[in-house]
């Protein structure tokens, strides 16, 4: 048997795909991944099949912010072609499995080609306000010009994002539906959802409220790191005090973000690792600052003193089962709900949307040093759980084996 799991996004959305296909393959069945070409090589290093989909995406993150939003016009071919991409590249990647896996809400096409398989098709989501519910609202996105403002409570959100969703991808997943002998679809974004999505979050961290809405969540898709640091990281990080880790993942940066970080460490008295990530984030490395590549975050937040982030789904589950207090930076999607549970649950600080400061960086950071703030991180570590992908691979492979 094998199962196909799709993504388009960045490495949070692809590292948890990464943890399905480990505890799928353990289970002694195939794998193939469908990824922005970012990742072929890691995951074509772990010895799973990879197709790549769509453009890179690190480049995106390089490239400056548009000075002008998109027009309509461009908006609508851009999402044709997207979908185009998606059609050709998932039926192909798709060719000999026997279901698909979906993460992420831009995944207009995996849907289709599962119908037109006859397979199993199952959606999921990595954060609780990803999925519509009367107890949320949707995650905030960058408005359209011209678009009216929302004014009234969770339902009318949800009904502008359905709403948005539909108005975007509709005719063009529609007209490749019609293709291949498929009804039309009138709610897009219901149509990749399913009937019952998955939720891959730790449910400590991230629980699912709302009973009225059936979703299944196996808990949070970690891959298991057991590399050992590099022996610069660990000279570094023998050679003094618990250093404040800095990382924005693949978030687009000013260029002095980096110096920011560090003057902020040295207001409080700390050392810093600065992880470089998509925004090529650096300090002036020596004796109270590293920056460093990709490493295994595991093992380094155990022994850092403070996380301070971006808010990605990954990287707070992965400080909280280290223990570490954290300070979330959010800039976009759910990473704000991220920032609001690390500070709910105390283990640590919700800082401000916008950019962050020398100033507001120390007094986060101070904040998250409290001595309740770190007993409650390290209290917090032996709730979570690392397990779900197994959860997940076995319900996957019982739909996969039974008669569609």
């Amino acid at each position: 048997m094998r199962v196909l799991l799709s993504t388009i996004g960045s490495r949070g959305d692809v590292q948890p795909l990464v943890a399905l296909a480990s505890a799928i393959t353990a289970l002694g069945h195939d794998v193939r991944l469908c990824v922005p070409p970012d990742f072929q090589t890691w995951i074509a290093g772990l010895g799973f099949a990879v197709t790549p989909i769509g453009p890179e995406l690190r480049s995106f993150t390089r490239a400056a912010a548009p000075a002008v939003p998109p027009s309509a016009e461009q908006r609508r071919q851009l999402a044709e072609a997207t979908v185009a991409a998606q059609f050709t590249t998932v039926a192909a990647a798709a060719e000999t499995c026997d279901a698909i896996v979906a993460a992420t809400a831009l995944q207009i096409a995996a849907r289709s080609v599962a119908e037109t398989r006859r397979i199993p098709y199952f959606f999921t989501a990595y954060c609780p306000i990803v999925l519509p519910s009367a107890h949320h609202a949707p995650p905030p996105l960058p408005p359209i010009p011209g678009e009216p403002p929302v004014s009234g409570g969770h339902a009318e959100r949800w009904a502008r994002d359905a709403e948005r969703f539909t108005m975007l991808f509709g005719p063009a997943l529609n007209a490749h539906r019609a293709t291949l002998g498929l009804p039309a679809v009138s709610d897009v974004r219901a149509h990749v959802f399913g009937d019952t999505p998955w939720l891959a979050a730790d449910p400590t961290l991230a629980p699912w409220t709302d009973p009225s809405v059936e979703v299944f969540q196996p808990g949070a898709w970690l891959v298991r790191d057991d590399r050992p640091l590099p022996r610069g990281v660990d000279a570094f990080l023998d050679a003094g005090d618990p250093p404040i880790y800095f990382g924005f993942g693949s978030m687009r940066a000013p260029q002095d973000l980096g110096r920011v970080m560090l003057d902020a460490a040295r207001a409080v008295g700390r050392r810093a690792i600065v992880s470089r990530g998509w925004a090529d984030l650096a300090a002036t490395d020596g004796d109270d600052c590293l920056t460093i590549d990709e490493v295994n975050q595991q093992a380094l937040f155990r022994r850092v003193a403070v996380v301070v982030h971006h808010g990605g789904a990954g990287t707070t589950t992965t400080a909280a089962l280290a223990g570490a207090p954290q300070v979330v930076v959010p800039q976009m999607y759910d990473q704000h709900y991220w920032a609001r549970r690390v500070a709910e649950l105390g283990v640590g600080v919700a800082h401000a949307p916008a950019l962050p400061t020398v100033e507001s960086l120390r007094a986060a950071i101070e904040e998250a040093r409290r001595p309740p703030v770190a007993a409650q991180a390290q209290t917090l570590a032996a709730a979570v759980h690392c397990d779900g992908a197994r959860a997940a691979a076995e319900r996957v492979l019982r739909a996969s084996s039974s008669p569609q």
